[in-house]
């Protein structure tokens, strides 16, 4: 059998070298995420910052590309962003990517359809294109503590029962309730119903 080669101290430079190239990347990989996301939710570092309970100037670190933050400061930039860590540090995806109508999964609940409208998946978020024929009824399963929906009728008239409150929307109107409670969905006009349902889940 062949004897192991030495681990003599080129060796370990290599393998230095090779690390230190690795951790570049990923740190610049964090650097352009950060910055992305910020930017997509047009808010500034110190605002960004004082969402993740953190310094002014560990934000502004993060987004040179030089930072090696810890497991706490990442999870605090992912709570604040809400989304994983993962992602944080994830390779750059295309810019846009097209997604055929066909290819987006339609859960039937009845007669009532359910398309799903993210194809990718964003933690902490599910947005739905609802449709609910004539008479259709649809009941809605609360989500955990704290989550937020929001209603937009696109089209047609839809009766939301939430709470034992009662909320009838026309196209273009919009409520926002508790999305952890009790609710329900009903269409008692004459045409197809269609709204867009976003929910805005709480971490536990």
């Amino acid at each position: 059998m062949t004897p192991p080669l030495p681990f003599d101290g080129a060796a370990a430079k290599r393998l230095e070298d090779c690390y230190a190239v690795v951790m570049d990347d990923v740190a610049a990989r964090l650097a352009r995420n950060v910055r992305s996301l910020r930017e997509g939710r047009a808010l500034t570092q110190a605002q960004m910052a004082k969402l993740a309970s953190l310094p002014r100037a560990t934000w502004a670190h993060l987004e040179s590309g030089a930072a090696n933050p810890t497991l706490a400061v990442l999870d605090g930039v992912a709570t604040a962003f809400q989304v994983t860590i993962e992602e944080l540090v994830a390779a750059t995806r295309s810019e846009a990517h097209h997604y055929p109508k066909a290819d987006l999964p339609v859960k039937m609940r009845g007669v009532v359809a359910i398309r799903k409208l993210l194809p990718d998946p964003i933690p902490g978020m599910d947005i739905d294109r609802i449709e609910l024929p004539p008479n259709a009824k649809m009941i809605g399963v609360p989500h955990t503590p704290g989550t937020r929906e929001y209603l937009t009728c696109e089209a047609g008239e839809i009766v939301l029962i939430a709470s034992g409150e009662e909320y009838r929307l026309s196209a273009g109107d919009v409520v926002a309730f508790r999305g952890d409670q009790r609710h329900s969905y009903l269409n008692q006009g004459a045409r197809l119903a269609i709204a867009y349902s976003v929910v805005v889940i709480a971490r536990r």
